[in-house]
């Protein structure tokens, strides 16, 4: 039963330090597919057609053979991503965001389509647009009831008419969820109903991603002073 136990636990150890790099090799190798099998393969047989142009004594199935089949297929995907910052950096200019804007509204206009486009382009643009979250500190606050206490960043001051109300100002908190933090609400409460935590943002996130298993540095010195004191009660 001893060597079943530790089979169990060597097991689950070593899965647990395996799966972060095999999940993240398996997702930027689906990733290589999607855009070769997506995108690259059209981008190598325009290649073979330029080439063609260039000097018709090629043969297609040759160009193809090696082009799109072969070796040279690994181009389409260079050249695709090159495009795609290319884009980006065009994207970055005035004349790239005016001319872009102006495709979205087009967009926009088209039936079905704008049913669906503005809710995956929100999607895409919290994943792959930088946005900075000035999240200043951490605080704790009796969310979403008196008696119940909830982790918060600080995003800034609260909202003029409601801080005008109460005798301190109010603070704008974002509530994260677990185990998403990136999802949560937005709350405006007073200073004194809240309580500073001696707690880095990290610190924080990880908390609520883990669902309160990985408690932060502070805590666990606590809880193993605690546990010391216990022992040593136990004995004397």
């Amino acid at each position: 039963m001893q060597a079943l136990r530790n089979f169990k636990t060597y097991f689950f150890r070593g899965m647990a330090a395996l799966l972060p790099t095999i999940l993240t090799i398996w997702i930027f190798v689906q990733l290589y597919i999607f855009i070769q099998d997506s995108v690259s393969i059209y981008v190598n047989r325009a290649l073979v057609w330029i080439l063609r142009l260039l000097n018709s004594a090629w043969e297609k199935d040759f160009l193809e053979s090696f082009w799109v089949y072969g070796p040279g297929k690994i181009s389409g995907f260079i050249i695709t991503i090159i495009g795609v910052v290319i884009l980006g950096a065009f994207l970055a200019s005035m004349a790239g965001r005016s001319l872009w804007h102006f495709w979205e509204r087009f967009f926009f206009k088209i039936p079905l389509i704008k049913q669906v486009y503005p809710y995956i382009k929100q999607v895409t643009d919290f994943f792959l647009v930088r946005r900075e979250l000035a999240f200043n500190r951490v605080v704790a606050l009796e969310y979403p009831r008196k008696g119940i206490w909830s982790i918060g960043l600080v995003t800034g001051q609260g909202l003029q008419g409601v801080a005008r109300n109460t005798p301190r100002g109010c603070l704008t908190v974002f509530v994260p969820s677990s185990p998403t933090p990136f999802t949560g609400y937005v709350v405006t409460v007073p200073w004194e109903d809240v309580v500073e935590l001696d707690l880095t943002i990290e610190e924080a996130l990880r908390f609520v991603i883990s669902g309160g298993v990985i408690t932060p540095t502070e805590h666990q010195a606590f809880q193993q002073a605690l546990r010391q004191e216990q022992e040593k009660q136990a004995v004397s």
